[in-house]
C-alpha cells in the first residue's frame, strides 16, 4: 500500500471521527460480516397520524426479500408487530394486543426482540406482545441491508411510516427485559449496538461505524435531529441507492405528479369537465398520510390546455365517510345545472359530490352515498352484478349510471345499467351491451374507468382493459332500451405500451377533449426513489368521414413552439438512414412527411446516440399495414422494462425478473396507396408521443441513460423513400402552479 494511499484513509478516519463522535468507519470496513439469528430492533418514534397501515420504523432485510422489521398496522390498524416476509416470523391474531394511543408528535420507544423462536415487543419498556415463532428464525448479517420508513424493498405495496424517528438501534443480541427498560434515547448502552442512528447533523450515518452511510429516499429528509418522514420516502441503508427526482429525468410540458404525491399507483385521469371558461382535470394520487392507501383526487385546471394550476384535492377520504378512498368516476351536470362528481368509493360503492362554487373547490358530498351500495351477501343484486368504476350523466329527466367490470355469462366484457330520477332510488336495469365479434377482446379483458358520449351520430364507449390499456367502442345508442350496440372496436394502446386509463370533456368548441395516465416502465425501486405519474397530451377524438377514429393532439399546444427548423426533399436510400441537420433534442415537436416509395418501412428514429447505443425506431410498414416503436435499444439503464399488463414494472424490483419483456409496440395503420406518412412526434423528456395521419397514436416513455442520446434520423429499409418535408420546434417548459395548499 503506497504511503499516499494510507494518508489517505487516515484522514478520512479523522474525519469520520469528526463527524460522528464515533470511531472511524474505514476501520470497520476491514471486518468481516458479523452473521447474527437473535438480535433486538428498537426505534424512539412519533406518529404523524395513528391511522396509517403498514409503514416501518426499522427493518433488516436480506437480499431476495427475507426481513424482520418493526411494523405499525400493517394487519391491525393501530397496532405495532414484528413484521416479516410473507408472515413467516409475524403473529397474526393481534386483536387483543393494545392499540396504540399516543397524539400526534407524541415520542413513543418500541422494541422487538428474537431470542431463538421467541419474539417479544415491548413499548416504552413494558412488555406489549410475545410468540413463539412456528418457523426457524431468520439470519442476517453486517452487510445486510437497514430500511426506516419502507417495510421491505421488495414490497409490492410500498406503505411508509408517516412521523419521526428520533433514533434507532440494532443489536445482534436478544436484550433482556431489564436492559430494554434502561435504554434511554441518545444515550449509549452498556451493550454497544451493532447499528445505531440518531440523526445528528445532514446525513444519515451509523454511529457505530458498522453500516455504510445511509441515502434518503423520496421524501425523507433529516432535520431537527430526527428523521422525517412523511410515507413517500425512507431511509436505505446498504444496497444500492435508487434515483432521486434531481437525477431523472422528468417532463416539462406533460401534466406529472407532484414529488409528495409519491409513485402516484393509480393515476388515472378523472373528472373532466369544461365549466364556465375553464379546463378540469382532476387524477387519481395516494396521500401516503391517510390511511387505507390515501386514495384521492387531486384537481387541476386551465384556460388554455397548456398552463395549469393545481389546487387542493377535490375529493378527500374523510373519517365518518362510508368509503375508504376515492377510485375512478367522472363528472356531469345535475338537473339544476351544477356540476357534480361521481367514483367508485373503496369498500363502499358509487358515490356523488356537488359543487359548493364555480371554481370546483369546495365539494359537498351526498348524505345518501353510497348512492348505489356494494350488494352484500343475501342482498337483492348480489351475484347478478358487480358494483364497481361507475360512469353517471344525466339525459333528459333521468340519470343513468353505469358500472364497471361486469361480464357476460360468455366471459364478454360488459357494463350494467342503471337509472334513476333523483340520485338516490335506483333501477337496476341490465348488461348494458355485448359486443359482436369475439376477436375483438379476450376474455381476459374488463371495461373499467367507462367513459360514454356522444360523437357526431354514434356514441363512444372509452374504457380499459387492465389487460392491455385503453380502448373504446363506437355504435349506437338506444335510449329506450338502455342498450349500446358497439360496431367498432378500437384499440388506443398494445402491448408493451403505456397509454392507459383515459378521460374526456367536451369543451365549448364541441371538441371531444381526453388524456390517459401513460404508466411506467421503470422498476419499483426507481419509482420509490423518483417519484411517477404523467398524463399523456390533451388529444382530440372525433370521427372522420368513413366513420372511424381520429386522434390529433389539441391545436393549443403550438403556443410552446421555439426555434422552427425546416427540412425538404432528402432523399432515402435503401437501407440507410439519415441524421436530420440541426433537428436535435429531448423537449421537441416534430412534423415528418414521408414518401414511402418502395421502401418496406420508413419512419424516424429519435433520442439517438452518436455511436448508436442509444435509439427508439417509429417504423411505418407498408405492406404489414402496421405502425411501431422499436424499444430495443431505446435505454441503456437496466432500470426499465415494458411488460403487458401496462404496469408490469411497478411489481418488479429488477428488470429482470420481468419474463416476457417486450421490446417493440405493434400498431395497425393502413394508408391508402399514394397516401404519404404524415408523423406528428412529441418529446418532452421520457415521453414520446407519436401521431400518425391523424389515424393512430402510439404513446411511450423511453429513458435513454446518455445526455447525448438526442439525434433524430429519418430512415428507409428495403427501398427507396423521400423525406418529402420535416419541421421541427423546440418545446418551452409549461407553466405549473401549485395552489394545493391555498385555503378552501
Amino acid at each position: 500500500m503506497s504511503a499516499f494511499l494510507c494518508f489517505g484513509k487516515l484522514c478520512a478516519a479523522i474525519l469520520a471521527v469528526a463527524a460522528t463522535g464515533e470511531i472511524a468507519m474505514g476501520a470497520a470496513e476491514q471486518k468481516p460480516a458479523r452473521v447474527f439469528t437473535d438480535k433486538t430492533l428498537v426505534a424512539w418514534v412519533s406518529l404523524a397520524d395513528r391511522g396509517q397501515r403498514g409503514g416501518s420504523v426499522l427493518t433488516l432485510e436480506n437480499p431476495g426479500g427475507e426481513f424482520d422489521a418493526l411494523v405499525f398496522g400493517e394487519i391491525e390498524p393501530g397496532r405495532w408487530m414484528a413484521g416479516s416476509d410473507y408472515f413467516r416470523r409475524t403473529h397474526r391474531q393481534q386483536g387483543e394486543w393494545p392499540v396504540e394511543t399516543a397524539e400526534p408528535g407524541e415520542l413513543v420507544q418500541v422494541a422487538a426482540v428474537y431470542r431463538g423462536r421467541e419474539v417479544r415487543l415491548y413499548r416504552n419498556g413494558e412488555p406489549y406482545a410475545s410468540y413463539t415463532l412456528s418457523a426457524p428464525p431468520a439470519t442476517f448479517s453486517s452487510e445486510s441491508q437497514v430500511l426506516i420508513g419502507l417495510r421491505h424493498r421488495e414490497a409490492s405495496d410500498p406503505r411508509c411510516f408517516v412521523g419521526t424517528v428520533a433514533e434507532a438501534r440494532l443489536y445482534d443480541t436478544a436484550l433482556e427485559p431489564a436492559q430494554i427498560a434502561a435504554l434511554r434515547l441518545g444515550q449509549p448502552s452498556p451493550l454497544p449496538p451493532l447499528g445505531w442512528w440518531t440523526f445528528e447533523g445532514d446525513k444519515p450515518v451509523d454511529r457505530s461505524g458498522t453500516f455504510p452511510p445511509g441515502h434518503l429516499v423520496g421524501g425523507a429528509r433529516i432535520a431537527g435531529g430526527k428523521l422525517h418522514l412523511d410515507g413517500t420516502g425512507y431511509l436505505l441503508v446498504g444496497g444500492t441507492p435508487p434515483r432521486d427526482r434531481a437525477h431523472e429525468s422528468w417532463p416539462v410540458y406533460h401534466v406529472t405528479a407532484w414529488p409528495d404525491e409519491g409513485v402516484a399507483l393509480p393515476y388515472d385521469a378523472n373528472g373532466c369537465l369544461y365549466w364556465k371558461g375553464r379546463y378540469h382535470l382532476m387524477y387519481i394520487f395516494q396521500d401516503r398520510k391517510r390511511p387505507h392507501g390515501g386514495h384521492c383526487w387531486g384537481h387541476l385546471s386551465s384556460t388554455d390546455l397548456v398552463n395549469w394550476t393545481f389546487h387542493p384535492p377535490a375529493l378527500v377520504p374523510e373519517p365518518g365517510d362510508p368509503d375508504l378512498g376515492i377510485f375512478s368516476g367522472n363528472a356531469f351536470i345535475n338537473k339544476e345545472g351544477v356540476p357534480m362528481l361521481c367514483w367508485f368509493g373503496i369498500e363502499a360503492g358509487v358515490c356523488v359530490a356537488t359543487a359548493l362554487d364555480d371554481d370546483l373547490i369546495r365539494w359537498r358530498k351526498h348524505p345518501n352515498n353510497p348512492i348505489i351500495p356494494l350488494p352484500k351477501p343475501g342482498e337483492p343484486g348480489h351475484g347478478v352484478y358487480t358494483v364497481w368504476d361507475p360512469y353517471l350523466w344525466l339525459e333528459g329527466d333521468t340519470y343513468y349510471c353505469l358500472l364497471g367490470g361486469n361480464k357476460l355469462p360468455n366471459g364478454k366484457d360488459t357494463l350494467y345499467a342503471c337509472r334513476s330520477r333523483d340520485l338516490v332510488q335506483w333501477e337496476m336495469l341490465h348488461p348494458f351491451y355485448e359486443h359482436p365479434d369475439p376477436s375483438w377482446t379476450d376474455t381476459e379483458e374488463d371495461c373499467s374507468c367507462p367513459d360514454f358520449f356522444r360523437l357526431g351520430d354514434r356514441h363512444v364507449l372509452m374504457c380499459i382493459s387492465h389487460k392491455v390499456g385503453a380502448r373504446c367502442y363506437i355504435g349506437r345508442f338506444d335510449r329506450e332500451q338502455v342498450k349500446f350496440y358497439p360496431e367498432q372496436h378500437v384499440r388506443m394502446n398494445w402491448a408493451g405500451g403505456m397509454f392507459f386509463a383515459p378521460e374526456s370533456l367536451e369543451d365549448a368548441q364541441g371538441r371531444r377533449i381526453f388524456w390517459a395516465w401513460v404508466t411506467d416502465p421503470r422498476v419499483r425501486p426507481t419509482l420509490d426513489g423518483t417519484g411517477s405519474g404523467v398524463q399523456s397530451l390533451p388529444r382530440v377524438l372525433s370521427l372522420g368521414e368513413d366513420g372511424t377514429a381520429r386522434i390529433t393532439p389539441v391545436a393549443e399546444l403550438q403556443a410552446l413552439r421555439r426555434r422552427h427548423r425546416r427540412l425538404e426533399k432528402v432523399l432515402l436510400k435503401a437501407d440507410s438512414e439519415v441524421t436530420l441537420r440541426g433537428i436535435r433534442g429531448d423537449c421537441l415537436e416534430l412534423a415528418v412527411t414521408i414518401d414511402p416509395g418502395r421502401a418496406q418501412a420508413v419512419g424516424l428514429k429519435v433520442r439517438c446516440a452518436p455511436s448508436g447505443q442509444e435509439e427508439t425506431g417509429i417504423w411505418y410498414n407498408p405492406a404489414a399495414g402496421t405502425l411501431s416503436l422499436d424499444m430495443a435499444r431505446s435505454t441503456l439503464r437496466e432500470d426499465v422494462t415494458y411488460g403487458q399488463p401496462p404496469f408490469t414494472a411497478y411489481n418488479l424490483q429488477r428488470a429482470a425478473e420481468n419474463k416476457t419483456p417486450y421490446s417493440q409496440v405493434v400498431a395497425p395503420l393502413a394508408l391508402p396507396p399514394g397516401e404519404p406518412l404524415k408523423l406528428r412526434v412529441f418529446l418532452d423528456g421520457p415521453m414520446l408521443e407519436v401521431f400518425a395521419n391523424d389515424r393512430q397514436c402510439l404513446t411511450q416513455q423511453i429513458f435513454p441513460a446518455r445526455p447525448d442520446s438526442l439525434a433524430v434520423k429519418a430512415c428507409a429499409r428495403g427501398g427507396m423513400a423521400t423525406l418529402l418535408e420535416a419541421d421541427a420546434w423546440e418545446m418551452a417548459p409549461a407553466q405549473f402552479i401549485d395552489q394545493r395548499a391555498v385555503p378552501r
